[in-house]
């Protein structure tokens, strides 16, 4: 990126993938104010580090990234004020359903992390962000059905990884 285009790309990329960004940031929190605010928040980070963008063709992946690292610092801020008001009602059996299924998702999310790209991408977009295989496709400007097998093989290789950890 040249010195004086980052305000018009920024622009661009925010007409482009607004939308986008915010359903991905809902299908993760399932609260429209909260999404407003890390769709803005996501957007002004991108604007401070847009010289960061190598390749415009990521630019979508490249959002979501900053978009699912603001969603989950939330998370992880505001979960743990949830969870010192919810300790004194867990019972036993509570507790280590919790514990297993903790477990279970660490192990998932190791497996999704240690995909390469585009495996991890697609699978993120289509897991979390709750993005057709459509608008993935689109996203990375190629074929839905490249969309649908990258994300089938992303599936495999994390079962695969999941049967040799469990």
């Amino acid at each position: 990126m040249k010195g004086g285009e980052s305000v018009a790309d920024i622009e661009g990329l925010y007409k482009e993938y607004y939308s986008l960004i915010f359903k991905y940031l809902f299908s993760l929190s399932k609260d429209s104010s909260l999404s407003e605010e890390l769709t803005q928040e996501t957007f002004y980070r991108a604007f401070v580090n847009i010289a960061k963008l190598r390749d415009d063709a990521k630019a979508v992946a490249w959002l979501c990234s900053i978009a699912k690292n603001l969603y989950f610092a939330w998370y992880k801020n505001h979960k743990r004020f949830e969870t010192s008001l919810e300790q004194d009602t867990l019972s036993a059996e509570d507790t280590a359903d919790k514990v297993e299924t903790k477990f279970l998702t660490q192990e998932c999310m190791y497996c999704v992390n240690r995909l390469q790209t585009p495996y991890k991408e697609v699978f993120l977009l289509s897991v979390f962000g709750g993005l057709s295989f459509k608008e993935i496709s689109l996203a990375f400007h190629k074929s839905e059905s490249w969309a649908r097998v990258t994300f089938y093989r992303a599936k495999q290789k994390i079962m695969e990884r999941l049967e040799e950890k469990i």
